[in-house]
């Protein structure tokens, strides 16, 4: 069983057992672990006053900085992300589909890592034989104006040996900087 359906059977259970007082105190818990988590993705420095954001959208902590913080990027997707101003519209406009059209450089901390992901597909969910697809371990993004022509001449290869264009030729495309070793691949 997976950990989102474990989780979903151990708070059904709880809700219908505990007091408002107790469910109280356990949100509070868990507001606790998300913050915690989602700081864990950046330096302190823009974490401590970051906004903290859970992927639902709801604001767990205001923040005062102009970044904000958010423990995952979805149900099932454990990573968390600090991201300034530009970066959240860009994640805004890759949610709808939308061309991103960033004016500023944008940066994106994920000193957690991230899940597998096509290198060159944004929107592929299926891992086939013969794709691109890379597990990063922790990092930064870049997002700067007009990607296509920007980034052309910078190699999309994420073993190059450093940074590298994730989705080179869409609209979606950004640098990868890898700031430390990629996760082991385990065979189950």
């Amino acid at each position: 069983m997976n950990r989102v359906s474990l989780w979903t059977i151990v708070l059904s259970g709880a809700a219908l057992v505990a007091s408002p007082a107790v469910l109280a105190d356990d949100k509070d818990a868990t507001d606790a672990a998300l913050i915690a988590r989602a700081m864990s993705a950046g330096p302190m420095q823009i974490a401590a006053q970051a906004k903290i954001m859970d992927h639902d959208g709801s604001v767990l902590r205001e923040g005062s900085n102009g970044w904000t913080c958010m423990p995952s990027m979805g149900p099932g997707m454990d990573v968390p992300m600090c991201n300034d101003a530009t970066w959240m519209a860009f994640m805004q406009a890759f949610a709808h589909r939308q061309a991103p059209n960033p004016v500023s450089v944008g940066i994106s901390y994920m000193f957690g890592g991230d899940i597998a992901t096509n290198n060159d597909d944004p929107f592929d969910t299926t891992q086939d034989p013969g794709e691109p697809w890379v597990t990063e371990g922790p990092h930064i993004m870049v997002i700067v104006p007009d990607p296509e022509s920007s980034l052309k001449d910078m190699t999309n290869d994420p073993d190059a040996g450093g940074p590298y264009v994730m989705y080179k030729n869409t609209p979606y495309a950004h640098i990868m900087i890898p700031t430390g070793p990629r996760p082991v691949a385990t065979d189950k």
